[in-house]
């Protein structure tokens, strides 16, 4: 099998180079470059469009680090491409390794050098997938990754407002958008606890975007003409007009951060 490769780099030099060296290599070890990317975004869509088995990523690129990058692609991309990291640092070579990188590169690479990892990624790729899913809460991700009419968008998670659980799926809200996201909320909040607060079991919102609470008023059954009991208690949030219910079991909870 011939590997699909694609290269993730902020700096167009960097990119360059590897294209040279992978061009030096082509004989002895036979690939296919399917694309490249300067950021994050455009890697998240690039991968997404051209399915490659390798990614050659940079650790250090602003916005996001190549460590959270390659989180984001276990989600997007099935099967989970192979990674190998190519940093001008040495200093993340243990918490790359913490996402289980198949190898790590420091620049400048020898020619020989990159084609042993080629080699050693591809025929080792099965696996690697789980291994960054589930390292991925240490390598401590800025965003959620969402689709929206066939791409993937990067949402930074202090843009977020509150994240509601509705049928199967999950809708992110920020000040001006919504968004549907494939992943639970308990796991969510297992990971951002620190950022995200639970106001009831189908919600949970950004404690920083909490700016006090508010006495629901009562829902009346317009078929059965009565009163409908409901949460007794509503959270009022920054830049949005909704009032999300705090449960009653939730309720200490966010009492005490409005204090």
């Amino acid at each position: 099998m011939i590997p699909r490769l694609f290269i993730v780099d902020d700096e167009a030099p960097a990119r360059s180079r590897l294209k040279t060296l992978l061009a030096d290599i082509a004989g002895e070890c036979p690939h296919e470059l399917v694309g490249e990317a300067s950021h994050a975004q455009g890697a998240l869509n690039g991968i997404a469009a051209s399915r490659p088995d390798l990614v050659l990523l940079d650790v250090q690129m602003p916005g996001m680090t190549g460590i959270e990058l390659a989180a984001h692609l276990l989600k997007q991309a099935q099967p989970a491409p192979a990674v190998v990291f190519v940093t001008a640092y040495d200093a993340y070579a243990l918490q790359a390794f913490e996402v289980h990188a198949l190898d790590y590169l420091l620049k400048p690479v020898r020619a020989g050098r990159l084609a042993d990892a080629i080699r050693h990624a591809v025929s080792g790729r099965t696996g690697q997938g789980a291994a960054i899913a589930a390292a991925s809460v240490k390598a401590g991700r800025q965003h959620f990754s969402v689709q929206e009419r066939g791409r993937v968008l990067l949402v930074p998670i202090g843009d977020v407002i509150y994240l509601k659980a509705e049928l199967k799926y999950v809708t992110l809200r920020t000040r001006s958008c919504e968004y549907l996201l494939e992943e639970s909320l308990t796991s969510i909040e297992e990971e951002l606890g620190t950022v995200f607060v639970r106001v009831h079991r189908n919600a949970l919102v950004a404690r920083s975007a909490i700016i006090g609470v508010e006495r629901a008023s009562v829902m009346v059954d317009a078929e059965e003409n009565h009163e409908k009991p409901q949460e007794p208690w509503q959270v009022i949030l920054r830049d949005v007009n909704e009032r999300l219910p705090i449960s009653r079991r939730q309720w200490p909870v966010v009492k005490a951060l409005v204090k």
